[in-house]
């Protein structure tokens, strides 16, 4: 989309932190999430509609930091093994078969040719793990079980949603190797015991070790400057393999939960309002990414078919089989739910797609569309629906 004159950045990250403010009186106005709010104000002063601000560079890098710092901060709340359920790889499996299906036989139903159909398919098999552990997160439900279940499918289900697209992409290009699948998954699951190895045996004793230090007596910032560097370093390296960047941010924060340190600053409480600004900007610029100036009304009639496929085929490839490995109908229902935001990897993937001249400005849209209306959807259905109680316990009115 055009940007016209970009403003300077430290204007663009004045208006992108008053619309965040905005977002949240918006969502303390519907009673709904801050996400929802921050998404829908991102939408309004986006190119949609008023046109106050765009997805510029400065924007995309902001975001981009926000979600990093969301996931290191998630990360605190779980251990190596909430992630290694047997469990959590058929969930994740399984939510990744059905949506592509889904999917693609939705995009061929409307009309359109195998390859923009494939991948299609493939934007709906991610999830979006950082906007549903925020959300998790802020209904103060992150430490329950089917929240453990969720992020630990998420972190598995990104994973298989790249080696999804990489088919996708050699397929579309006519070459397509087994030789080349086996290599890609077997990179991407060593790569990612490496780093939660180094990250739990090195790092994490490198930090207790830097908190009795003289540097950390005298300047205890020392040692939370060291996390968040590791941090971007583990995000850095994750991207370089192929692998979600906030899936290595998730795993430093995984690798530092738990420390007791004695003379340097609470590395979860900083990192608590970095996430607190960054993540706000990132909500705020899903909205702004946005256009819906293309949206046509056969294209809006794909978003909303596209849309509840999307949404049913996470609560089936997911809620099923949560059900049937011993979870309770609401849990396995809002496991289902919980895995429906396609967030910034749907969109991600459509970028690919139109880069590649698969794909039109329309499907590119509506892939769009649709990952904001899942993201939205998700908080609704917990807020109001499944977890009524639990959010009056933990924000009281």
């Amino acid at each position: 989309m055009s940007v016209g004159i970009v403003p300077p950045v430290e204007l663009q990250m004045t208006l992108l932190l008053f619309f965040a403010l905005g977002g949240y009186l918006l969502a303390s106005r519907i009673n709904q999430s801050a996400v929802v709010g921050e998404i829908l104000l991102g939408l309004v002063v986006g190119p949609s509609v008023l046109g106050l601000i765009t997805y510029t560079e400065f924007v995309q890098a902001i975001a981009g930091l926000g979600a990093v710092i969301l996931m290191f901060v998630i990360g605190f709340e779980f251990k190596l093994s909430d992630l290694t359920n047997i469990r959590y790889g058929i969930m994740g499996l399984i939510g990744i078969i059905v949506p592509w299906i889904g999917g693609y036989l939705t995009a061929v139903a409307f009309g359109f040719g195998t390859g923009s159909a494939l991948f299609i398919g493939t934007a709906l098999t991610a999830t979006s793990i950082a906007i549903t552990a925020n959300v998790l997160k802020e209904m103060c439900i992150l430490d329950t079980e089917f929240a453990k279940a969720i992020i630990g499918t998420a972190v598995i289900d990104d994973i298989l949603s790249l080696l999804a697209l990489s088919v996708t992409a050699d397929v579309a290009a006519g070459s397509v190797s087994l030789v080349d699948i086996a290599l890609v998954i077997g990179k991407q699951i060593g790569f990612l015991v490496l780093l939660a190895l180094a990250g739990i045996y090195v790092v994490s004793r490198l930090i207790e070790r830097m908190d009795g230090s003289t540097i950390a007596k005298r300047y205890p910032e020392f040692v939370f400057i060291f996390a968040v560097m590791v941090a971007f370093l583990f995000a850095a390296l994750s991207e370089y393999v192929g692998v979600s960047a906030i899936i290595g941010a998730f795993i430093a924060g995984v690798s530092i939960n738990g420390l007791n340190l004695t003379h340097s600053h609470d590395i979860a409480e900083g990192a608590e309002y970095l996430y607190i600004i960054f993540a706000s900007v990132f909500f705020v610029s899903l909205g702004v990414l946005v256009d819906l100036t293309v949206l046509t009304m056969p294209v809006l009639l794909f978003i909303g078919a596209i849309t509840v496929v999307a949404i049913l085929t996470k609560v089936i490839g997911c809620g099923i089989p949560a059900r049937l490995l011993g979870y309770s109908t609401r849990d396995s229902l809002a496991i289902g739910f919980g895995m429906s935001p396609r967030g910034e990897v749907a969109m991600i993937v459509a970028l690919l797609g139109l880069n590649l001249s698969l794909i039109g400005q329309d499907i590119y849209a509506s892939i769009v569309v649709m990952s904001i209306l899942t993201t939205v959807a998700t908080p609704i259905a917990f807020r109001n629906w499944l977890f009524r109680d639990e959010v009056a316990a933990c924000r009281p009115e």
